[in-house]
């Protein structure tokens, strides 16, 4: 292209690409990194390039102008688009984007240093007729200081991320035939791929413009290019999956896999085997999730009602019915504001609800309600005049009590639909919702049995007087999941007088709870209790929020995992052991205590000096959410294994044993 399109003078002043230098925190503390970003804009009509710009362009270049203990890691790209213009490809962004890139503070530094940044960025900015190199003076105000980063900017940096190529957990491999150039990936058999295309950070190994073949041999996606000059050793890459995402990809040399079925680079078309191996994991998981405790005691209450009913098939019908469609519905709503939140940029997984301690006391608040009702200490009236809005017969109580199944049996999901969710990181949102509602469909399969199977609902217990002492019984797993919430609660947001909001809202709820009786009868004087409750429980959704983002604190048994932390435990060459947990995780909290926590494991790791870091992510962390992904999983828990001198981590399987971590520690 700068042979064929006229080529001007440097531009230092007016750009036609906007460039500004931001942090993600003014205040970077001494020993860490913090994030840069550098935001590009152009004009209309004009584009900036990528690392390798393909035929003709190339990307940004800093001349930087550090502080003393100060180093900056080169600049990180979002996914690029391919533009052919007069018969040669350009790797560009014609719309506004970022380069992100990590500044590390020596430990050395003293608080309050000045450590502004301050350096000359060169580009190239283009439009079809015309090429500009343009250059700009960028800087940003940095003083050492605690870290701390404002939740906006926070979000900010977080978008960006988002649209930062993921590194692809295993090398690829590639290879030189006659004149074409091989290249295999390997990615898991069904993974959605939308117009892909192979992008190369390393220079002159293909011809860019020259169609890109790809096809489809197993777990390995193998592309075919025209190949151009003698490629190096190591071939770095960039795969571009569709609709913004990418991989980066590391090929190695070595053989690769044979052609196999061609993939279709249109849009719209997803892998069917994926799909439907996706959407019967979720089914598969939600039943199972049936005999999981966290869902105990909602079942419980459902299972009373279909005894009151006393076997009468057309009841036993509609609140199957009406109980699997409220389990479907709620499923499909965390799924669909889980996608959006993915969309919109954020950094969020499966279970995220349960991480905002406004959610936990809205729960724990429905526990303990439940709880009275059913010790007998009030009741509760419904549109048909029956029991709890979870105990109640007919459609509405069904429906309900399946919503409620739905939400609290996220904490328990992690394990048995792991890999069901985590196809959603790849399949198209249209697709990816079904596999939602592939749980709750599971989680409704027993009671749907029951409603259409006259066996199955013949051996369900006759009413008698034995269902008052039963539903009295019924309270004691739930009074056990209230305090269950009440400690995960506590865990959240701290302790001491930062508790005392919560509390009151929380007695407040319970006084209400109690006076319902009184408010039917229309007592007059019990509608005060109704707007003070509601002024405690206004007033509360904000406190809790600050109080959460400040307070937290946790007691884990390792090194607090972060990127920086894993490089730092790596080059120990040690080995290094992650695991990634949550309070409100009932399988990650039996795996530390039946294994991680073992006298015996962390004998064996102190032996052999295993490096422990531990990902907390009971109130989100928008970097393990990252990694998580990266290792295809929507949530917790995630086991990984760092041997040394091996590049990629082993995976562990969900469910640990002793044996297991002491055999890796070689015990």
């Amino acid at each position: 292209m700068l042979a064929v399109l006229a080529l001007q003078p440097a531009r230092a002043q007016n750009p036609h690409i906007a460039a500004r230098l931001v942090a993600e925190t003014p205040v970077p503390a001494p020993g860490g990194a913090t994030a840069i970003a550098l935001t590009m804009a152009p004009e209309k009509g004009w584009h900036g390039y990528w690392m390798n710009g393909g035929d003709a362009g190339f990307g940004l270049a800093v001349d930087w102008n550090l502080p003393e203990g100060v180093s900056v890691t080169p600049f990180r790209y979002p996914v690029p688009e391919a533009l052919i213009l007069f018969g040669m490809m350009n790797h560009v962004y014609e719309h506004p984007y970022a380069l992100l890139a990590d500044v590390r503070v020596d430990s050395k530094v003293m608080p309050g240093t000045d450590l502004t940044l301050t350096g000359i960025a060169h580009w190239l900015a283009c439009t079809d007729k015309v090429c500009v190199p343009e250059k700009s003076v960028i800087a940003v105000a940095l003083k050492a200081g605690d870290g701390t980063i404002a939740p906006t900017t926070r979000e900010r940096f977080d978008a960006w991320r988002a649209k930062l190529p993921q590194p692809l957990d295993r090398a690829g491999a590639w290879e030189r035939k006659g004149k074409m150039v091989r290249f295999g990936i390997p990615l898991p058999e069904g993974a959605a791929i939308d117009a892909p295309h192979l992008f190369l950070e390393t220079q002159n190994v293909v011809d860019y413009p020259a169609p890109q073949e790809f096809s489809r041999n197993g777990n390995w996606i193998v592309v075919e290019a025209k190949a151009k000059g003698d490629a190096a050793d190591v071939v770095q890459g960039l795969l571009k999956l569709g609709d913004g995402r990418g991989l980066a990809v590391r090929f190695a040399p070595g053989p690769v896999p044979t052609a196999g079925q061609a993939i279709a680079t249109r849009g719209g078309g997803i892998d069917l085997t994926l799909f439907w191996s996706a959407l019967g994991g979720a089914i598969l998981g939600g039943l199972i999730l049936n005999l999981m405790p966290c869902v105990f005691p909602i079942l419980s209450l459902k299972a009373l009602s279909l005894a009151r009913s006393g076997g009468d098939a057309r009841t036993a019908k509609i609140e199957a019915l009406a109980y699997t469609a409220g389990a479907i519905v709620t499923a499909l709503i965390l799924g669909g504001a889980l996608l959006a939140l993915r969309a919109a940029g954020e950094q969020v997984g499966w279970a995220f609800q349960l991480q905002h301690p406004v959610s936990v006391l809205a729960l724990l608040v429905l526990a303990i309600a439940i709880t009275m009702n059913l010790l007998g200490a009030y009741e509760l009236p419904s549109f048909g005049g029956g029991q709890a809005l979870a105990e109640k017969s007919g459609a509405a109580g069904g429906f309900w009590t399946g919503a409620l199944a739905a939400f609290v049996a996220t904490p328990c999901s992690g394990p048995l639909l792991g890999a069901a969710l985590g196809a959603t990181l790849v399949l198209p949102a249209w697709a990816a919702l079904p596999v939602f509602g592939g749980l709750g469909l599971g989680l409704g399969l027993p009671f749907l049995a029951i409603g259409f199977l006259p066996a199955l609902r013949g051996r369900l217990p006759k009413p008698g007087p034995w269902m008052g002492r039963f539903r009295k019984w019924m309270a004691l797993p739930m009074g056990l999941t209230a305090l269950a919430l009440a400690w995960l609660f506590w865990r959240q947001i701290g302790s001491g007088a930062q508790l005392v909001w919560p509390l009151v809202t929380v007695s407040m709820a319970v006084v209400l709870f109690a006076h319902y009786g009184a408010i039917q009868r229309g007592d007059r004087r019990s509608w005060l209790l109704v707007a003070a409750g509601l002024l405690f429980v206004g007033s509360l959704v904000g406190t809790v929020g600050d109080v959460a983002r400040t307070n937290r604190t946790v007691d884990i048994a390792g090194t607090a995992y972060s990127p920086t932390t894993l490089a730092k435990a790596r080059a120990t060459g040690k080995p290094v052991f992650v695991y990634f947990t949550a309070d409100w995780c009932l399988s990650c909290k039996a795996n530390e205590a039946g294994a991680i926590d073992r006298e015996a494991v962390q004998s064996a790791f102190a032996k052999k000096g295993v490096v422990t870091l531990v990902g907390d992510w009971t109130n989100g962390d928008p970097a393990i959410t990252r990694t998580l992904a990266e290792h295809g999983r929507n949530s917790v828990p995630l086991y990984l294994w760092y041997a040394p001198g091996k590049p990629e981590p082993e995976i562990l399987p969900q469910i640990l044993t002793p044996g297991l971590l002491v055999g890796k520690a070689g015990g």
